[in-house]
C-alpha cells in the first residue's frame, strides 16, 4: 500500500508540475488536483464497503472474527494471484491499483507468517508457475496450486494456531466453466491442501475468491475440522482490504447468497440441458434455483438468502401486508432488533407461500427485500418493503395474463442459523376470486400473425423537405422542434443514426471506446449532432485508461444494498463525465440459469426480483448523474457456449416470469435510456431480430421509450415474414434501434454502411422511411436525454 501511495504521489506531482509556465493559478490547480485525490478516495471507499458488503460467511464455528494480534498462516497462491474480476468485456479494466488478500493484511496492520508468504511469493515467481491469464475466451479456470510440503506445514502450525485456505476461480466471456477439476470442482492439490492444513491446524478459514457457484461437497468430507467459509466474491481492486475489514470484524458480514449452492451439478435441474451447441430447452420451466430446491430441501447446502453475521438479529415487531386495492401494491414494516454483540446490518428477506392451484408454483417465491443500517447492540432499525402484486402471480398461457388463483398467500421472512435458513410467517392474503392482474399479447415469434400485427403498428413517416438550416441545438431549445429537424435529414444520415461508427476504439470517441453512435457522420455532426461514445461494463470503464475497477455483479447482489449500488455507480458516472463517456454498458441482468454459465460473475442472482433490483440500483445511479445505463442482454444469454447461434427454447410462461421479469423491474422503476440485446436466439429467432421482444414486450407492455442496440455485431439474416428484408432492414423492422459497433463483422475495420437497410426502401414490402425516422429519433432524443443537465 506504501508502493501505491509513493506512485499515486509522483502522479499527482507530475500533473501539478504540467502546469507551470501555463499562468495557471498554482494553488488553484493544486486545489483541483486535491479535490481528484478526495474522489479517488470516495471511489476506493465506495468500492471497498460494497465488496465487504458482498461477502457471504456461510460458516463460523467462533473462528471469526481473527485478531490481528494472532500470527495467521496463509496458503494457497491465490492469496497473491487474487481474481479481482472476471475475464472479456465486462471485466478487463485497466484498474490503478489492485489489492490483493497479503496486501489487505498488511494494511489492516495483522499478523501473518511471513515466511510463509515468502516461500508461495517466491514459488509463484519462477517463469513456469506463473499466472497464465490466457486469451480471449481461453481465459484460465484457476492458477495451478502450490505443492505443500508437509515440513512448511508443520512449521507454520508451530506458531499459528489458525490457517487460512485461498481457493480462486477465474470466470470470463465468451466460454463457459467447465464439470473439472480447476473449474467447478477443486484440484488433487486444493484438497490436499485442506487435508494438510485442517490435520494440522487447530482452525482452518476457508476463503472463496469465486465469480461462480463451484461444488462445494468436500465441505461434508473435511467437516468440523473447517472452522470457517467465507465466499468473498470477484469484489474488485479494493478485494484484498475489503475481506481483511471482514476477517478481522471492521465489518460484520451482512451478504447474502443470491444462489442456491447444491450438493451436487446434477441437482440443478437446468443441469439437463446446458452446454447444447444448437439450443438448450429450458425443460425446468420456472423452476430456477429455490423455486424448485425449496421442494427439495436435501438436496441443498446454502439456500439463496443464506448468509451470517458476527452477532444475531430478531424480528421485533412487524406490521402488513397491507394490501392497496387502487395500487395494485402490498406493504410490509418490519423492525429488526440486534441481539448480539456486534453491530451489524440485516437483511429483511420476505417471500410469499403460494397457494396451490390449477397452475403449478413454486413452494414460495421472493417479493421484496430491504437492508437495515448498522444496528447497534441492543438497537432497532425499521424498514418498509413494498411490491407490485404481480409478484405473486402466475402467467397462464391460456389466458395470455397474470393470475392470482383463488387461496391464501402466506407471507414470511427467511431466517439464519448455523444450522441452516428457516421461515417465519408474518401475515396472509387472502384471495377469494381469481383476479387477472395483467393481460399480455401473444408472443408469436414469427409466423403470419406477427406478419399481421408488424403491418398493423407500423410507424407513419415525417416527409423529407430538404434543408432548412435548423441544427440540433434549435431542437434542445424547443424539443417540437424535432419533428421538423428529422425531416431534413437525408436518407444517408437516417441510415447512419441507425449504426455505430464502424469498429470498437472509434476515433470519434475516447480512447478504448466500446463504440460511438449518433454523430458519426461529418455532416451530422455539422448540423450538431453529436457522437455518443460507450464505454464496457459492467465492471467499471473499460478504456485505454485508468479506471476503478468494481466488485463483479454477482457480489453486487450478494450485498442486497441497493442504495450503496446506486451510489457507487453514481460514482462511476462521474468518472464517465470526466472521460468523456456517455453509456456505460451496464448492468447485465441474465439469470444464473446455471452454475457453470461463463458470465454468471457479471450477472446478478438466480431470482429475478433480486436481479431486477440491483439493475435499477445501478441504472438509477448512473443515470443520476446524467450519463445512461443499458442493461444487457435482453433475453435468455445464459450461456456463453456457441452463444452467437445457440437457440433458448422456453415457454411463455418461464420467459415471462423469469428471465423477462427482471428486466421489466429495471425498466419500470430505473427508466434505463437504453437496453442491449443477446447474441442468442430466443424460441428460434436471433434477439437482435425479435419484434416480439424489443417492441410487443419491451415498448407495448412495458412502456419503454429509449434506445435499442444490438450486442456488439449480429448475424445476418432474412425475415421469414417478410423476404425481402434481411440484416439491418429486418434489425430496424424488429424495432432494434443501432447495430454496434457498426459493421456486420469484426474481421476489418470499417466505417460505411453495408446497404441493407436502405435496399428496399420505397418498394413493394420493403422498409419504410417512418420505420428507420423511428429509429433515427430514438438516438437523437437520447442525445437530449444525456444533454439536458449539461
Amino acid at each position: 500500500m506504501n508502493r501505491i501511495k509513493k506512485t499515486a504521489g509522483k502522479i499527482i506531482k507530475k500533473i501539478v508540475d504540467s502546469f507551470v509556465g501555463t499562468g495557471l493559478d498554482q494553488n488553484m490547480v493544486k486545489a483541483s488536483v486535491g479535490a481528484a485525490k478526495d474522489e479517488r478516495r470516495e471511489m476506493s471507499d465506495a468500492v471497498r464497503a460494497l465488496a465487504a458488503e458482498g461477502c457471504v460467511l456461510l460458516k463460523n464455528d467462533n473462528a471469526l472474527p481473527l485478531n490481528k494480534e494472532e500470527e495467521i498462516a496463509v496458503f494457497g497462491r491465490t492469496q497473491f494471484d487474487w481474481f479481482y474480476v472476471g475475464y472479456g468485456s465486462g471485466g478487463n479494466v485497466n484498474a490503478p491499483y489492485k489489492i490483493n488478500l497479503i496486501d489487505g493484511m498488511i494494511n489492516a496492520g495483522a499478523a501473518y507468517n511471513r515466511e510463509l508468504a515468502d516461500t508461495y511469493k517466491n514459488w509463484i515467481s519462477v517463469p513456469v508457475n506463473a499466472a497464465d491469464e490466457g486469451w480471449w475466451g481461453h481465459w484460465p479456470f484457476s492458477h495451478p496450486e502450490m505443492p505443500l510440503d508437509p515440513s512448511l506445514v508443520k512449521k507454520a502450525a508451530e506458531t499459528s494456531g489458525t490457517a487460512v485456505c485461498v481457493i480462486g476461480r477465474a470466470a470470463g466471456e465468451d466460454r463457459d466453466n467447465k464439470l473439472k477439476k480447476g473449474s467447478y470442482y477443486l484440484t488433487d492439490e486444493e484438497l490436499s491442501m485442506l487435508k494438510a492444513v485442517t490435520d494440522a491446524f487447530e482452525k482452518t478459514v476457508v476463503i472463496l475468491d469465486v465469480g461462480n457457484i463451484i461444488d462445494m461437497s468436500w465441505t461434508a468430507q473435511f467437516g468440523d475440522r473447517i472452522s470457517a467459509i467465507l465466499v468473498a466474491w470477484l469484489g474488485g481492486m479494493e478485494s484484498g482490504n475489503a475481506v481483511c475489514d471482514v476477517l478481522y470484524g471492521a465489518v460484520s458480514p451482512s451478504g447474502k447468497l443470491p444462489d442456491t449452492i447444491a450438493e451436487k451439478y446434477t441437482d440443478y435441474l437446468s443441469s439437463a440441458f446446458f452446454g447444447g451447441k444448437k439450443f438448450n430447452r429450458y425443460s425446468e420451466d420456472i423452476f430456477v434455483g429455490y423455486r424448485y430446491f425449496d421442494a427439495h430441501p436435501e438436496k441443498v447446502l446454502w439456500r439463496f438468502g443464506y448468509g451470517l453475521s458476527y452477532t444475531s438479529f430478531e424480528i421485533q415487531q412487524s406490521s402488513g401486508p397491507d394490501y392497496d386495492a387502487e395500487s395494485g401494491r402490498f406493504s410490509v414494516s418490519v423492525t429488526v432488533k440486534n441481539t448480539g454483540k456486534a453491530a451489524g446490518k440485516e437483511v429483511v428477506r420476505l417471500y410469499c407461500r403460494q397457494c396451490p392451484g390449477r397452475l403449478a408454483k413454486a413452494v414460495r417465491v421472493l417479493v421484496g427485500f430491504a437492508k437495515t443500517i448498522i444496528i447497534a447492540p441492543g438497537e432497532s432499525n425499521t424498514v418498509n418493503i413494498t411490491f407490485d402484486r404481480k409478484y405473486i402471480a402466475s402467467f397462464d398461457e391460456a389466458l395470455h395474463a397474470f393470475v392470482i388463483e383463488r387461496g391464501q398467500y402466506v407471507f414470511e421472512l427467511q431466517t439464519d442459523s448455523p444450522s441452516g435458513a428457516g421461515f417465519v410467517q408474518i401475515g396472509t392474503y387472502d384471495c377469494e376470486e381469481e383476479i387477472v392482474v395483467e393481460r399480455c399479447r401473444t408472443l408469436f415469434f414469427s409466423g403470419p400473425e406477427l406478419k399481421k400485427r408488424i403491418l398493423d403498428e407500423l410507424p407513419e413517416g415525417i416527409n423529407y423537405d430538404g434543408d432548412k438550416g435548423i441544427v440540433f441545438e434549435d431542437v434542445r431549445s424547443s424539443r417540437e422542434k424535432l419533428d421538423d429537424f428529422i425531416s431534413q435529414l437525408s436518407l444517408e444520415e437516417l441510415e447512419a443514426l441507425t449504426r455505430g461508427h464502424g469498429m470498437m476504439d472509434s476515433p470519434l470517441g475516447t480512447p478504448g471506446n466500446a463504440g460511438v453512435l449518433g454523430g458519426i457522420l461529418p455532416s451530422l455532426r455539422e448540423k450538431g449532432v453529436r457522437p455518443v461514445t460507450c464505454a464496457d461494463g459492467p465492471a467499471g470503464l473499460r478504456l485505454k485508461k485508468y479506471a476503478a475497477l468494481m466488485p463483479c455483479g454477482t457480489a453486487l447482489a450478494a450485498s442486497w444494498n441497493e442504495t450503496l449500488v446506486s451510489d457507487l455507480h453514481r460514482l462511476i458516472a462521474e468518472e464517465m463525465d470526466v472521460y468523456g463517456v456517455d453509456m456505460q454498458l451496464s448492468p447485465g441482468m441474465n439469470i444464473h440459469r446455471n452454475p457453470l454459465c461463463g458470465r454468471n460473475f457479471e450477472y446478478f442472482s438466480e431470482d429475478p426480483v433480486l436481479s431486477g433490483k440491483t439493475g435499477a440500483a445501478v441504472v438509477r445511479g448512473v443515470q443520476s448523474a446524467g450519463r445512461s445505463s443499458c442493461p444487457k442482454h435482453f433475453a435468455c444469454n445464459n450461456q456463453e457456449t456457441k452463444r452467437n447461434t445457440n437457440d433458448s427454447r422456453l415457454y411463455e410462461r418461464a420467459l415471462r416470469e423469469i428471465y423477462l421479469r427482471n428486466f421489466e423491474i429495471t425498466v419500470k422503476e430505473a427508466s434505463p435510456l437504453a437496453i442491449m440485446t443477446s447474441y442468442n436466439k430466443v424460441n428460434g429467432v436471433w434477439s437482435h431480430y425479435s419484434y416480439d421482444l424489443a417492441t410487443t414486450v419491451l415498448r407495448s407492455e412495458w412502456g419503454f421509450s429509449g434506445l435499442v442496440i444490438t450486442d456488439w455485431w449480429m448475424r445476418r439474416s432474412r425475415s421469414p415474414e417478410f423476404p425481402k428484408l434481411r440484416d439491418n432492414a429486418y434489425r430496424v423492422r424488429a424495432g432494434v434501434d443501432v447495430l454496434m459497433p457498426g459493421n456486420m463483422s469484426r474481421v476489418r475495420r470499417k466505417y460505411v454502411s453495408d446497404g441493407t437497410l436502405l435496399k428496399t426502401i420505397g418498394k413493394s414490402g420493403g422498409i419504410t422511411p417512418g420505420e428507420i425516422q423511428q429509429s433515427a429519433r430514438r438516438v437523437l432524443e437520447l442525445i437530449l436525454a444525456l444533454d439536458k443537465n449539461k
